[in-house]
């Protein structure tokens, strides 16, 4: 009975928990297209088409898709139906381990524990056959969640050198299009940050504004990097001023700010390296140093258990 109990309670907290991010994924999709709407407002009434093209047409999930890297039209309806099979195989392992015994052959092995000790991992196995079904409904978010962070790795990683060779370029005489068309042919290709570039240039040949193509360049990416040299170009663009000089100031503040993340990690170590040496290395130096004589501990105090009984 308790075991039922234990496991209504936690599909409870699993469906509340489930309802709570879809309720701030919503309110998530609603602030962005607040923040979008003055955009697009200012957009039409220049007589341009929004800044942010097909990311305005796509919800928060798609936009998130999107910049992720996953792009296509059915990205949205393959993303949701892997989460929705993956939750429904998750609930079945559950439910499989939970009624084919397995739950509670692992109880009767951990009760076997001498000294009582294993009793005070029950809850653990109680809890296991929702932990697996969390664990496998959640895959495709933790998948999606690595691939953009993997993203945007690679786009930090190469934006310094791209505006190094770009206002080198520009200081040999070469415009921005021609130098950004040699770079993008060179160490950066096949990058994702070169093929956000290239569509940029689609965006020109199009017949865009560069103005407006550098800010649907900017909202594919989403990255506060990406924006700052966005703004700077669009201020350069605006003002009439050398895009050389902009672009060498702006590869100059973006190995700045590498350096100082580079240091800020570096410094943060120390601190990082306390909770797995408490949590994992010091735990498995007691066990291998003291465990056997706590094994004897609890053997002796088994047997004056019986012979006091006896």
């Amino acid at each position: 009975m308790f075991r039922i109990t234990l496991a209504l309670l936690g599909l409870a907290g699993l469906l509340a928990a489930v309802v709570v991010a879809w309720r701030w994924l919503v309110l998530r999709s609603k602030a962005q297209q607040r923040w979008y709407e003055p955009r697009r407002m200012e957009a039409a009434m220049a007589g341009d088409s929004p800044a942010a093209g097909e990311l305005d047409r796509r919800g928060g999930l798609g936009r998130w898709l999107y910049r992720t890297g996953f792009r296509g039209p059915s990205a949205t309806p393959l993303f949701l139906l892997a989460t929705g099979s993956c939750v429904a195989l998750g609930m079945v392992i559950a439910l499989v381990f939970t009624f084919s015994g397995l739950q509670s052959l692992m109880e009767q092995t951990v009760v076997l524990v001498p000294g009582g000790v294993g009793e005070t991992f029950l809850p653990v196995v109680w809890v296991a056959p929702w932990l697996i079904f969390v664990m496998i409904g959640c895959a495709p978010w933790l998948i999606v969640r690595r691939a953009r962070r993997q993203r945007i790795e690679r786009i930090e990683q190469d934006l310094p050198l791209a505006l190094e060779l770009l206002s080198t370029l520009s200081e040999a005489g070469l415009g921005f299009d021609a130098a950004l068309t040699r770079i993008l042919k060179t160490r950066l290709s096949g990058r994702p940050l070169a093929t956000d570039f290239q569509m940029f240039q689609a965006d020109l040949l199009a017949g865009r504004a560069r103005i407006e193509s550098l800010r649907r360049f900017s909202a594919r990416i989403d990255l506060p990097s990406i924006s700052v040299f966005v703004s700077a170009s669009v201020q350069a663009e605006q003002l009439g001023m050398g895009i050389a000089r902009v672009l060498r100031q702006q590869a100059d503040d973006v190995r700045a700010r590498r350096r100082e993340r580079a240091i800020a990690f570096a410094n943060s170590l120390p601190t990082k390296r306390v909770i797995p040496l408490v949590v994992c290395f010091l735990p498995g130096l007691f066990v291998w140093t003291l465990g056997p004589a706590f094994v004897q501990l609890f053997k002796m105090a088994e047997t004056f258990i019986q012979v006091r009984n006896l």
